[in-house]
């Protein structure tokens, strides 16, 4: 029996994967990372920006007419 239990729900952890740092079986993963969302939004002749508020996405596209 092994010594590396799930956070969420009990079951057995693979030990390799738990050296890693991961707490939780891969189900339990898999259900934690589908909850979180990412908005990532290009910017003109340039890189990516992350939002920290939906203020920062109203209006981003400028080249459409200006937004407020």
């Amino acid at each position: 029996m092994s010594e590396y239990r799930c956070d969420r729900c009990g079951n057995e952890v693979n030990p390799a994967r738990y050296e890693i740092g991961y707490t939780t079986c891969k189900p339990c993963g898999e259900k934690r990372a589908r909850a979180v969302k990412h908005t990532v939004l290009p910017l003109h002749k340039s890189n990516y920006m992350v939002p920290a508020n939906r203020e920062e996405i109203m209006g981003f596209n400028n080249k459409g007419g200006f937004y407020r």
